[in-house]
Formats: C-alpha cells, sequence, structure tokens
C-alpha cells in the first residue's frame, strides 16, 4: 500500500537543524531554528516557570480533558495580555478567544475556519513571510498571494509598495500581518507607518490576520500590542494567532491562542460554536500543562504578593532592607527583558565585529531590526559557502536567529561572514 510514496521534501529549517546536529565539526554554529538560546548556547526554562511547576506539581489535581475551547482562565489571561483588561472588545464580549497547540495550531484552526467559513477569500503574505505560513493556508486548502514588504536596497521596510500592494487587494480577502518582530526580517512598521497601514487596510475591506509569536521580544508587552490594539478599534473585526513558546520558553509545551474579534457579542458566540467544531475534529482539546503554568503566572497575584511580603520579611530578618515587586507577573517580564536585552546586545556585538574586521558590508542596518530574526542581505551562495566551509548553519534566504550568536562564537561568526562577503 506505502511502495509508491515518494519521500517529501525536507523542512527549510528544522531540515537544517537535522543538518546540523549531523556535522561533525566542533565548532559548527546553528543560527537557523528559532528558538532562544542564553550566553552558554542553552534554550533556558525560566526561573518563574520552573518555580510554577513546581507549585502546580504540589495543587495538581487531575488529568482530565480541558473543554474544546480550553480553559476559561486562560482565554481570559491571553485577552487581557493582547489588548488589556478595559478594552471595550473584552468589555461587550465581543471575542472569543480558544487555547491552540502553540501558535502553529492557531494559524491552522483559523485557515480551517477561514476556508469553510470565507472560501472565496485569498489570505495575502508578506514577502517574505515565516516560511509555514503558505504551508499551513495550502494544507487547509486556503489560496494565498503575496504583498511588498521587504525592500533589500535598503534592508528596510518598503511601506510605499507595501500600501500600493494593500490598495490593490480585492475587498473581503485577508491579509497576514506580522504584529512585531516580523519573521524573517526583523523589520517592524513605526507607530506612524502601522496607523497608514491600518487606514489602508479598512479602506480596502480586508480582514486582518495577525499572526503575534514574540510579544515582549521588541520593546515590552504593552509596547509590542500596539498595532494589535489599532485594528481593533471601533468595533473592528480581526483574527490574531499568539504564541507563549518564546515569551514563556514553553516551545515543547504547545501553548498558543486564537482570537477572534466580532461586531458584536452574538456573532461571537456563532464564531464559537463553529470554531469549537473546527477544533473537535482536528486535535478536540488542547494540552493542560503549559496552559496552566501561564494561568499561575499571569493570574496569581496574590500569591505573588504574599511571596513578596514572605521575601520583605526574610529581608529584615537579615537586616537588608531589600525590597522590590516579587508578583509572578512582574518577574516574567523582568525574565522576558533580559532575553530582549541579551539579543539586542548580540546585535551590536555582531555589528561591531563585522565593521573591526573591516567587512565590506555596513551591517548596522541589524541593529534597527527587532526581534530574534534578522534578514542579513547574504545570498544563498553566500549561505552555502558558510555552511560547507565554516559549519555555519542560515536559512537559505540569508535569516539568522540572533539569539544563537554568543560571546563564545561571535569571533569566529564575523570571521566566517567577512571571508563570504569580503573586506
Amino acid at each position: 500500500m506505502f511502495e509508491n510514496i515518494p519521500s517529501a521534501p525536507r523542512d527549510a529549517i528544522l531540515g537544517l537543524t537535522e543538518a546540523f546536529r549531523n556535522d561533525s565539526r566542533s565548532e559548527k554554529i546553528n543560527l537557523s531554528v528559532g528558538v532562544y538560546q542564553d550566553d552558554s548556547g542553552q534554550t533556558p526554562v525560566l526561573e518563574v516557570v520552573r518555580e510554577a511547576e513546581k507549585r502546580l506539581a504540589e495543587e495538581s489535581t487531575g488529568k482530565g480533558y480541558l473543554p474544546i475551547s480550553g480553559s476559561p482562565e486562560y482565554a481570559q489571561r491571553v485577552q487581557h495580555l493582547l489588548l488589556g483588561t478595559d478594552h471595550e472588545a473584552v468589555q461587550a464580549g465581543r471575542i472569543a478567544t480558544f487555547q491552540t497547540p502553540g501558535g502553529t495550531g492557531a494559524l491552522r484552526v483559523a485557515a480551517d475556519f477561514l476556508h469553510t467559513h470565507l472560501p472565496q477569500a485569498t489570505v495575502w503574505l508578506s514577502d517574505p513571510t515565516w516560511a509555514n505560513h503558505p504551508n499551513i493556508f495550502a494544507a487547509a486548502r486556503v489560496p494565498t498571494k503575496t504583498y511588498a514588504y521587504y525592500d533589500p536596497q535598503t534592508h528596510g521596510l518598503a511601506i510605499d509598495r507595501m500600501l500600493e500592494s494593500i490598495g490593490k487587494i480585492p475587498a473581503g480577502d485577508i491579509i497576514l500581518l506580522h504584529a512585531c518582530c516580523h519573521n524573517p526580517t526583523g523589520i517592524d512598521p513605526t507607530p506612524d507607518q502601522w496607523q497608514a497601514i491600518v487606514a489602508a487596510v479598512r479602506k480596502q475591506g480586508l480582514l486582518p490576520l495577525l499572526d503575534f509569536a514574540y510579544q515582549g521580544f521588541a520593546e515590552g508587552i504593552e509596547e509590542d500590542a500596539t498595532s494589535l490594539r489599532r485594528f481593533s478599534q471601533d468595533g473592528a473585526e480581526l483574527i490574531v494567532c499568539s504564541s507563549f513558546s518564546k515569551n514563556f520558553g514553553l516551545y515543547c509545551e504547545r501553548v498558543g491562542a486564537l482570537s477572534v474579534l466580532c461586531k458584536t457579542a452574538e456573532n461571537s458566540q456563532a464564531v464559537q460554536s463553529q470554531v469549537k467544531r473546527t477544533i473537535r475534529t482536528n486535535y478536540s482539546n488542547p494540552p493542560r500543562h503549559g496552559a496552566e503554568i501561564v494561568n499561575w503566572v499571569l493570574g496569581n497575584e496574590a500569591r505573588g504578593n504574599e511571596a513578596r511580603g514572605n521575601e520583605a520579611r526574610g529581608n529584615e530578618a537579615r537586616g537588608d532592607g531589600a525590597t522590590g515587586d516579587n508578583t509572578w507577573r512582574a518577574r516574567w517580564e523582568q525574565e522576558l527583558g533580559q532575553m530582549r536585552e541579551r539579543i539586542g546586545n548580540m546585535r551590536q556585538l555582531l555589528v561591531r565585529k563585522l565593521h573591526e574586521r573591516g567587512v565590506r558590508e555596513d551591517y548596522s542596518f541589524m541593529i534597527g531590526q527587532r526581534g530574534m530574526f534578522s534578514y542579513t542581505g547574504l545570498s544563498r551562495a553566500q549561505v552555502d559557502q558558510l555552511r560547507e566551509q565554516h559549519a555555519v548553519y542560515i536559512v537559505g534566504s540569508g535569516r539568522i536567529n540572533v539569539a544563537g550568536i554568543n560571546t563564545a562564537n561571535v569571533d569566529r561568526l564575523a570571521a566566517a561572514i567577512g571571508e563570504v562577503v569580503g573586506t
């Protein structure tokens, strides 16, 4: 029965990771896969996550199924994180949120929903976009096209061509936008550019679908939600696919969410019933553990205040008088801020090392990019040369994961880039 099934092509990113593992060279560098790494090259477990898991293990009451749409408490935490506690969409009940297996799961559920209920619509993707976006929508039989985004000459946003492209998209189609930390380029619109994009999308009558996988990795939790909150004003309709893989470091727990903003609470109830049908025939209901961690950290302010009081009493007993905000949410944001700061530092360090080596190209544009990824401008031939001659693994487009750079490998990386680019 299976003799005539051909082998599938290797995934562009995960396939590189497999090749990296099989590479016997000791000084190999992997800048392809999109996970955060610390300066020792490890993907750490956040301390606040580690402690939350201990508390959850102590208080666990069972392993029963979650509802189809997931934990109601989790949905509320997601809505508050995305929009704020006082947003009119939350207060009016016109937003339906579903716990999903990661951000990828949210995208696939959204794609299946769109295929069923907006069968004539096309999803428009930025050029370039995350390599898995076209695959997800193709698997759901949703057609895709692209709009202009990246300017290779300036290594920046092609805002004029982007707005021109949006102006040609047929009304009723869907436009997928990266809410922050654009993957793969690391290039985000400025606040003024976002305002122009929002206006163009509304004028054209498009349904925005925001992929929000990196909240907190650009500037901060609130700041990174600016684009989303602009799109969600005035009763607007909107789809959001979000993830806690990166900002909580919960990669293997698959913790994401699909949120659909509707015109009215009645519309929201209808959408919720249909999305639940989609989920039921896919994975039935989501995993519990990762969402419980997020719930604990974002929802246990009282426990955080109790812990803060215990810390203060301990400090008093030691005589050091130290104080500080020890709420679970604040501790999480502090660790997230440290990850964000390290990535920014690595951007600056690599650019400085390249400059010191007299590399012919000017890579200062990388400093203005945000999030884990950077479009380096390296050609496919240069990428191949880096892999074959220097054991440096980069996606064929020239995208690198800046979080894979550390103080131990940055000099070797700069030297390798200098050799393939020239000085």
